[in-house]
């Protein structure tokens, strides 16, 4: 059960203009359910996106590396069920034959061309069901398949995931619409999720290069469900420059600045989407960390926090044992740490506790109140670290019984 989540309504996904999308029904891993999505972009849009950092990065992933710096993108093609990762050279091949296929529908160059997959790792890729699926998917293409496209892209994912957000950039309405999919082996460096974010704005690629890197840090690399890093994971952001504006080329204009907190926005969005369908998911927390000398102290802090099984099962069983807490916070791996002028507090929209403060215990601290707070749905973990100006956020769940059961039973 997804943690304040609900399905998109398919009249609130706005189509972008420039971009088609098609489904269709390929039999990759199971027969009977969408699997197979194409996602056609205007001539002269651009692209940007950032990758796993796995080392045992997936065959699409590694040509997506290949094809992306050569600019012109004009197609994406996703598929679910096989994730091709761990396929060495014959995976490879499959993703390339992927690429030529959707070409030689959409009339394109295959390096003009995208892929991804998600599922299974180190089991082949069934490209011929693949190819054999693309002329229902190419058929299909229309600007307002994104309903149809969240659900294609789903693999252990309780429900779909969908946003859309309108801004005025230039004077000209600009449309952003973005999909992700996600439940389980997610973590920093992102993980086995896929984000897509079109919009219609004008901008150069440099800037939206900058724009998708800043997203990614502050949304994608700010979750964490289990701890593990995949081997697919992508996050794409496409502008196809139709919505009239003139081009965005300058990052200290208000124009950037507008455009920019709407992709970071609808990026945060997808992300925190991620967490709530987290796999047996029953809690949604958010660890904030402030007062720590920089950025990366306060984010190794959080996914201390964020990471720990024991802190988890704690909150899934709204057990006030906070000292599960600053045990994670004692390994974050801050070697100067004062924990005497350290504090935590446990949170939610209705009310704050101080749980620790000068090395311990808070002495206005109650068990009472931690376990009330811990029974609410949605809660905040809020860490001040005491030695500076900087802070981080960063959005966990809790851990289930069905967590177990899901990825026990994954394959079958």
């Amino acid at each position: 059960m997804a943690v304040n989540l609900t399905t998109p309504n398919p009249a609130e996904l706005n189509a972008v203009a420039g971009v088609r999308l098609g489904v269709a029904e390929a039999g990759i891993r199971k027969a009977n359910r969408r699997d197979l999505t194409v996602i056609e972009l205007a001539p002269g849009s651009r692209v940007a996106g950032v990758f796993t950092l796995n080392r045992f990065c997936a065959a699409p992933v590694q040509l997506c590396k290949t094809h992306l710096p050569l600019g012109d993108i004009r197609a994406l093609v996703i598929n679910t069920g096989v994730a091709n990762a761990g396929t060495g050279e014959s995976g490879l091949a499959n993703a390339r034959t992927t690429c030529e296929a959707v070409a030689a529908r959409l009339d394109i160059g295959a390096e003009q061309v995208l892929p991804f997959s998600t599922g299974v790792i180190l089991e082949p890729l069934p490209v011929d069901r693949l190819v054999a699926g693309l002329p229902k998917a190419v058929s299909d293409l229309r600007a307002n398949g994104w309903f149809d496209a969240a659900h294609a892209i789903m693999t252990t994912d309780t429900l779909a995931k969908g946003i859309s957000k309108q801004v005025v950039v230039g004077g000209r309405t600009v449309t952003l619409t973005g999909i992700s999919k996600g439940a389980g082996m997610i973590r920093p460096n992102m993980a086995t999720m896929l984000g897509f974010l079109a919009c219609d704005a004008a901008i150069s690629q440099p800037l939206l290069e900058a724009v998708t890197r800043e997203a990614a840090d502050l949304s994608f690399n700010s979750i964490t469900i289990d701890g593990d890093t995949s081997t697919n994971d992508s996050f794409i952001v496409i502008a196809t420059g139709q919505a009239g504006n003139a081009e965005i080329t300058d990052a200290s204009t208000a124009d950037y600045a507008a455009l920019r907190d709407a992709i970071v926005d609808v990026s945060i969005r997808l992300a925190q989407a991620i967490v709530r369908d987290g796999e047996g998911a029953t809690k949604f927390m958010s660890i904030v960390v402030e007062g720590g000398a920089s950025r990366e102290e306060c984010r190794k802090v959080a996914y201390a926090v964020g990471h720990s099984p024991l802190v988890k099962t704690a909150f899934f069983a709204s057990d006030p044992n906070l000292g599960r807490i600053l045990a994670a916070i004692g390994y974050a791996g801050i070697d100067d740490l004062d924990v005497s002028r350290l504090r935590v507090w446990l949170g939610n929209t209705a009310e704050s506790v101080l749980v620790a403060e000068h090395g311990g215990r808070a002495e206005s601290y109650v068990e009472e109140a931690g376990t009330r707070i811990m029974k609410e749905a949605e809660l905040t973990v809020r860490i001040d670290l005491a030695r500076g100006d900087a802070a981080a956020t960063v959005w966990t769940c809790d851990f289930s019984y069905d967590y177990v059961k899901i990825n026990a039973d994954y394959r079958s």
